[in-house]
């Protein structure tokens, strides 16, 4: 699944070539995306997209009609290619724009979504009740010991919570937990607050240079140029199943956590 530094990556991709320009056109090729295309949609047709923004894994494109949210799924990504270009089977979607290019929503699996947002899109209904942005100063340590204590669950599921706080993925969330030297495993209620401190900045630092490299290379994701991210290459834990630990050498240990794969090294993370 596209994870945020994915969906971010594909934001800068693309608004250079949407931003300030008017659509022509919306194609919808097929509606069953995880929630119907509204037939509402249309209205943005003869529409400038006048901001572009990123709200956890959603995409967000401003216009006077309202805005476009859109959400990559399971497999999904988005492009810019020439109006000319032929259509791909799991091209659902698109804006045709005044430039002479379309932006296309491709996604075999239909869990993503295109829809039009009235008022304030922080009010609706998908974006209300999402935690705090990772990169942003709202993220403090501080607020995550909040939302820790007195949990018994494993750390690791829950800065994996949306509610606590946005696009920590699973891959990000092994990475970091790594970098900060925390068992995965530990209660989230135990982490102390100077620990919590290095988890923060772990966060931080492995979002950053996953955006920086263009993304993980998974099996489903391309970024806007359909292109792989490098991100997979620096990994220190995650995928790494027995292989030494690049720090001390340990083997990589893999475990299961709320139905996802768990990477660490029982030497370093305490």
């Amino acid at each position: 699944m596209p994870e945020l530094p994915e969906v971010e990556t594909t934001l800068r991709g693309v608004l250079p070539h949407v931003l300030n320009k008017r659509i022509s056109e919306v194609i919808v090729r097929d509606a069953r995306l995880r929630w119907p295309v509204p037939a509402e949609m249309q209205e943005l047709e003869g529409q400038r997209i006048t901001a572009g923004t990123r709200r956890a894994k959603y995409l967000l494109f401003t216009t006077a009609k309202g805005t476009l949210l859109m959400h990559l799924g399971m497999s999904g990504s988005l492009r810019i290619v020439p109006t000319d270009t032929p259509w791909r089977k799991h091209d659902h979607f698109a804006l045709t724009l005044e430039n002479g290019k379309q932006l296309r929503l491709h996604d075999p699996r239909r869990f993503g979504a295109a829809l039009l947002l009235e008022g304030d899109p922080a009010e609706h209904k998908l974006l209300r009740d999402l935690g705090p942005e990772p990169l942003g100063d709202a993220f403090t340590a501080e607020d995550l010991k909040k939302a820790c204590a007195g949990k018994t669950a494993a750390i690791k599921l829950v800065i994996m919570d949306a509610h606590v706080v946005v696009g920590v993925g699973n891959i990000y969330a092994s990475e970091a937990l790594f970098m900060a030297g925390i068992d995965p495993r530990k209660p989230a209620g135990k982490v102390t607050l100077p620990r919590l401190k290095r988890l923060v900045t772990a966060i931080r630092e492995v979002l950053a240079a996953s955006i920086e490299m263009g993304g993980t290379t998974l099996r489903d994701f391309l970024n806007e140029k359909g292109e792989p991210g490098y991100f997979q290459q620096t990994l220190r834990v995650y995928g790494r199943k027995d292989e030494p630990c690049r720090v001390c050498g340990s083997k990589i240990r893999q475990i299961t956590q709320g139905q996802r794969s768990t990477f660490f090294c029982p030497k370093c993370q305490k």
